[in-house]
């Protein structure tokens, strides 16, 4: 199941970038975040792959959204110009950011060789 973020939850669960110049990963495990808005049809698209990808690495990755119309701060933090936008959080690792409704199979493989992640 994914999990909306606000500004809030984010601080927690991935990055604290009020406290950290440098990235610091706050997350106990590898994870993806969604930046999407409603209106954009892509991330319309993009939603039931990104569902069945949490359900089928279950708890391997946390999988997150987060709404560029609700969190602009979050957006801005990012540099969000386009959407959707995902950024991989390895574990121990820099993020990278990809952009666009990338089908499933280039998902799956972002998460292998990025994440690190196997189902």
């Amino acid at each position: 199941m994914t999990e909306n973020l606000t500004k809030t939850t984010f601080l927690e669960k991935v990055f604290n970038f009020t406290e950290n110049k440098e990235w610091k990963f706050e997350g106990n495990k590898p994870a993806l975040i969604d930046f999407y808005a409603d209106w954009c049809g892509p991330c319309k698209a993009l939603a039931p792959v990104l569902e069945q990808l949490s359900e089928e690495y279950g708890d391997k990755i946390d999988i997150y959204k987060i709404d560029t119309e609700a969190e602009q701060e979050l957006s801005a933090a990012f540099g969000i110009r386009s959407i959707p936008s995902m950024l991989f959080c390895p574990m121990g690792e820099e993020p990278q950011m990809a952009n666009g409704a990338l089908p499933k199979p280039e998902l799956e493989r972002i998460i292998a060789e990025v994440l690190k992640v196997t189902k």
